[in-house]
């Protein structure tokens, strides 16, 4: 869009750019997108730092960082970008399925990870998220989410020069390589703090600083504590510096203050540097945090939004292939915001954490009823077009339960109580449990907690396994699968966990290293037995059927273009409150449907064929089980569906 004003000031910079810039060859389609999206980089930018002095000098710094990198891009980078623009919707396929991994949990450092890509082929992932490799604090590195240098690679897992390998040969294996950037925070031994621990305003002023308690107390009064246990309260007293630092997250975590400009601009420059070393996805951590206010909980403020926005736009002009993932568990009404309001496509992030439908599978595995699962799928609110979801199960992250009470109450629970059944259940606690979580962040305040455990552990795999009852371990292996059937056809892409493709149990191991024994999310962040990964060649093994059933269902889900993320699902309404049942429709072939029907009981359930064709599905005499290839089960005129089993039901 053109404006005069905005592209007045556009002249304005380009006349005075560095001419090592100017001189640069090849400029042209940065010079193209750059004019494209400037009105609107100029309009975010204004909102957010209209009113500084140094407005102009600090939008050169923009446009001046976006140039520089799009300099460094390599044309192998820049090609990819061009295929992208012109197949913008390329992320939608049903192809992609990805994996979440820590690097060394799961094969010792960065050039152990490309060792095992075949693996990851093998199983059918394409997209891998590499979780955190920067450098952190030995001790203080909260899972990698404490960085210490955002352009150094830790050197326990490796180098730059690993992960260009890294990249560049997971690209030849047309694999997408997903890294992190941590948007809202530093370690306390990060360069910057250092010197605003020395006194220097300029670095001070990337943090929110106060010399006395007033303003701290006032910011106290409406946040929330994220870890009430080991890190309770929302600031942190600095001896050193003799100042206040916010530190959201750990005392050892520095919030970074987004109402300087400055700021913003340096992590734009880290983004566009990771996405420089191959990065096709950028994860971006805490991202509803990004903005403070006094008198608000900090968190999903309309300028966090404006951010996104505003490096979403810079991004495009340098590296337009490059897609953002949003980390943010808020309530569903939230979440979605974070691709973008007012919009048709994705304006602010292309991927967002599905985290609702996770919580509320947990919740289906528990009551074995689907009636929450239905709910809380029905009030999701619908994504954006060129937008999709990140369908999971489990994560590196705890499991939290952030239902929407209303939901809850429609599916005739108390919501305190709920809560309560389910921590009680998943941490063993209940008696006919066979869960083996433990519980996090456990608040003595209110009594809320979340959930630790490895997808294995949590669905009784662990305690079937200790007794030898070989029923316990078919239903726990069934529940597995299950799982994942939902994930992978639910509309969007399916994100495994390492480790749950071979029934990884709970790691207890953390319990001995103080550093970590404190946070029970270590009990789900597992190294990888290879021995034990080796046995999913071994027929009958637990390894080789969990690892060959989800090998199936991938290369199944790959050929069925329903599956692809067009806004296709259809949730349907049905009478047994044990079943899930959506369809999908192929938004080229509208006629082509599949039905997908998940059993959430420990004992066989029905649906009723008339209640099906009521729906307009006709011919279900004809249909198959495309994950098996075989006719479902039909008796009386009803679909049977077996005791923790599924459908992927289409001609």
């Amino acid at each position: 869009m053109y404006e005069q004003v905005s592209h007045s000031l556009l002249n304005e910079i380009l006349i005075e750019l560095d001419p090592e810039i100017v001189k640069q060859p090849q400029m042209r389609y940065f010079y193209t997108r750059l004019g494209a999206n400037f009105y609107a980089i100029h309009s975010l930018f204004q909102r957010l730092y209209g009113d500084r002095a140094d407005f102009k000098e600090q939008i050169h710094a923009l446009v001046e960082t976006m140039a520089r990198q799009y300099i460094a891009r390599n044309d192998n980078l820049k090609a990819t970008d061009l295929d992208r623009e012109k197949d913008h919707n390329w992320f939608l396929s049903q192809q992609w399925v990805g994996m979440a991994l820590y690097s060394d949990g799961f094969a010792g450092d960065l050039q152990g990870l490309q060792s095992r890509l075949h693996y990851l082929q093998e199983l059918g992932v394409n997209m891998v998220h590499v979780m955190p490799v920067l450098d952190c604090p030995p001790g203080k590195s909260d899972g990698g989410y404490a960085v210490r240098d955002f352009r150094r690679i830790d050197s326990r897992i490796g180098s730059l020069e690993d992960i260009d390998s890294l990249a560049g040969s997971m690209h030849k294996r047309d694999m997408l390589l997903t890294l992190d950037v941590v948007l809202n925070h530093t370690s306390d031994e990060h360069e910057w703090a250092k010197r605003a621990r020395s006194g220097e305003q300029t670095y001070q002023d990337y943090y929110y600083v106060f010399k006395e308690r007033e303003i701290p107390d006032l910011f106290e009064e409406t946040m929330v504590e994220i870890f009430p246990q080991t890190s309770p309260g929302n600031f942190t007293w600095d001896e050193e510096m003799g100042r206040w630092v916010m530190t959201s997250f750990n005392n050892y975590q520095w919030d970074l203050n987004y109402s300087n400009p400055a700021v913003l601009i340096e992590m734009l420059d880290i983004i566009l540097y990771w996405a420089n070393h191959g990065a096709d996805i950028i994860r971006l951590d805490a991202v509803a945090f990004l903005w403070k206010k006094i008198g608000s909980n900090c968190q999903n403020e309309r300028e966090a939004h404006l951010i996104l926005q505003l490096l979403k736009d810079c991004c495009q002009v340098t590296a337009p292939g490059v897609l953002f993932i949003a980390e943010a568990i808020v309530a569903p009404v939230e979440i979605t915001k974070y691709f973008g309001e007012d919009a048709i496509n994705a304006k602010e992030c292309e991927i967002a954490y599905n985290a609702t439908f996770m919580a509320l599978l947990w919740d289906a595995v528990a009551t074995k009823k689907a009636e929450l699962l239905y709910r809380g799928i029905k009030s999701l609110p619908d994504k954006l077009e060129r937008a999709t979801w990140l369908n999971y199960i489990r994560c590196h992250d705890d499991i939290g339960l952030g239902f929407d009470d209303t939901d809850i109450r429609l599916a005739g629970y108390e919501p305190a109580a709920h809560r309560r059944f389910l921590v009680d259940y998943f941490t063993g606690n209940f008696e006919a449990s066979t869960a083996r979580g433990h519980p996090f962040a456990q608040n003595e305040k209110t009594g809320d907690a979340r959930i630790s455990g490895t997808l294995a552990s949590l669905v009784g795999l662990e305690s079937a396994l200790e007794s030898g009852d070989e029923q316990a371990i078919d239903a726990a292996i069934n529940i597995i699968l299950l799982l994942h059937s939902m994930i992978l056809s639910f509309g969007g892409i399916p994100l495994l966990y390492y480790g749950d493709e071979i029934g990884t149990l709970n790691n207890y191991s953390y319990q001995d290293d103080d550093s970590k024994q404190q946070d029970s999310r270590w009990i789900h962040r597992p190294a990888i037995d290879w021995e034990k990964a080796e046995l999913r060649n071994q027929p009958g093994s637990v390894e080789y059927r969990i690892f060959t059933g989800l090998k199936k269902m991938i290369a199944v889900r790959k050929e069925i273009p329903a599956f692809a993320d067009f806004n296709g699902r259809e949730l349907l309404e049905v009478e047994n409150p044990h079943l899930l049942a959506y369809a999908h429709f192929d938004y080229q072939h509208a006629s082509s449907r599949v039905l997908v029907v998940g059993n959430f009981d420990s004992n066989p359930q029905h649906l009723e064929l008339e209640q099906l064709r009521r729906m307009g599905f006709l011919q279900l005499d004809s249909v198959r089980n495309l994950y098996t290839g075989e006719r479902p089960l039909i008796f009386n005129d009803q679909l049977v569906i077996p005791a923790y089993g599924f459908y992927w039901l289409g001609e």
